[in-house]
C-alpha cells in the first residue's frame, strides 16, 4: 500500500465525521445516529456507495436542515469527502466506511428518509447479479431502513442496469415511480439539484444522456 493511502487512512481514522471499524461507535449507531452521531433530530439521507462523496456532501451544503451519510468501503475516497466536509465546517455530514452489503445492520428499521444510488457500477456479468446495488438484495435493505414514505433515487449512465432496475420494481410493491432515459431534458430536473459527480461530467461530456428514476417502497 502507498504511503498517500497509508497517510489518508491514518487522517480518517482521527476525523470525527468518519465511522468505521475500529471506532467505538462502529455497529452501535443503529436507531442512535440522530441522537448520538448529529446531536439532532433532523431526516437523514443515504448515499450509497458514495466514492469521493461529491453528491453527499453536495446535498449538505444546500440542506443544512437534513443529516447526511455517505457509505463506501475505500478509505481513500471517503477520505476526499470528509476533507471537503471538515474544509466547509459541514456538520451534517457523516461518512460510514462499510461493505454495503452490510449497511442495514448499522441503521434501524425506518430510520432513514432517503437513499440516493449514485453511478453506482452496473456490475455487466449474469455472475455478478446480486451485487448490483438495485437487486432485490438490497432493495430489502433499503427498504427495511426508510421509513414510511421514504424515497429511493438512482442516477446511472448505464442503460442496462436502468432497465434492469425498472424489471426488477415491477416484481415489487412500489408506489410514486418516475423515470426518465434523459435526465438533463427531461422536466425532472429539479430532482438533480444542481450537483454533478465527476463521472457524470464525464458522461455528459461525452454526450452520454443520464437515466434517474425514483420511487417510494411500500412498507408492509
Amino acid at each position: 500500500m502507498s504511503r498517500s493511502k497509508l497517510a489518508k487512512f491514518a487522517t480518517i481514522a482521527e476525523r470525527d465525521n468518519v465511522v468505521q471499524d475500529g471506532d467505538e461507535k462502529y455497529g452501535k449507531l443503529a436507531g442512535k445516529w440522530r441522537s448520538e452521531h448529529f446531536g439532532n433530530n433532523n431526516p437523514i439521507v443515504l448515499e450509497i456507495g458514495c466514492g469521493r462523496g461529491e453528491y453527499t456532501v453536495g446535498m449538505a451544503r444546500l440542506h443544512p436542515e437534513k443529516n447526511f451519510i455517505g457509505i463506501d468501503i475505500k478509505g481513500n475516497r471517503i477520505w476526499k469527502g470528509s476533507s471537503l466536509a471538515v474544509e466547509e465546517g459541514l456538520e451534517n455530514v457523516a461518512f460510514l466506511r462499510t461493505f454495503i452489503e452490510t449497511v442495514s445492520d448499522h441503521f434501524a428499521e425506518g430510520e432513514v428518509d432517503e437513499i440516493w444510488i449514485t453511478f453506482p457500477d452496473p456490475r455487466p456479468k449474469d455472475r455478478d447479479i446480486k451485487r448490483r446495488l438495485t437487486s432485490p438484495r438490497f432493495q430489502e435493505m433499503y427498504k427495511f431502513m426508510l421509513k414510511h414514505d421514504g424515497i429511493i433515487h438512482l442516477k446511472t449512465d448505464n442503460q442496462p442496469l436502468f432497465d434492469y432496475t425498472l424489471e426488477v420494481l415491477q416484481d415489487r410493491k412500489i408506489k410514486h415511480l418516475v423515470s426518465t432515459t434523459d435526465l438533463y431534458s427531461s422536466d425532472l430536473q429539479e430532482h438533480t439539484m444542481g450537483i454533478y459527480t465527476t463521472y457524470e461530467k464525464r458522461y455528459l461530456s461525452e454526450g452520454i444522456a443520464i437515466k434517474y428514476l425514483q420511487y417510494k417502497p411500500v412498507k408492509d
